[in-house]
């Protein structure tokens, strides 16, 4: 099996993970390193907004999506896993062949690594910062 190791350092969060859950139905297994600073692009007060509301569960059942607060990788995965049919098995097979770390370990240290790092310099907002308001 194929093994891609994705550098999360100035990505974008949506470009990246769209290449991730693609690589994954294809078979690969990927493993994302430095989650901490994926970008999320947009205003930083509109983004920190928005996941507000979207991580605000209401209505008297309190129905709707748990959406991970605190741990940057889990923020990553279930972003890939809006991208993938994660209910049928073949989407669910390619969310656990993705790995995401905060960090990059020791056992990836010397491997290479695919770098996404945007080049423009736009507003922007690091998915460390966004953990540390929501």
């Amino acid at each position: 099996m194929n093994k891609i190791i994705i550098d999360g350092t100035d990505a974008v969060l949506g470009r990246l993970a769209s290449y991730a859950a693609k690589q994954s139905l294809l078979g690969k297994e990927v493993i994302i390193v430095n989650c901490d600073s994926i970008s999320i692009m947009g205003n930083r007060k509109n983004v920190i907004g928005e996941w507000h509301h979207a991580a605000r569960r209401g209505g008297a059942s309190l129905k709707g999506p748990a959406i991970p607060r605190k741990n940057t990788e889990k923020i990553v995965k279930r972003t890939i896993r809006g991208m993938l049919s994660h209910q049928q098995k073949r989407g669910e097979d390619a969310l656990d062949r993705i790995m995401c770390y905060p960090q990059i370990p020791e056992e990836f240290q010397a491997e290479e690594k695919i770098s996404m790092a945007r080049t423009s310099r736009s507003k922007s907002i690091k998915l460390k910062e966004l953990s540390k308001h929501l």
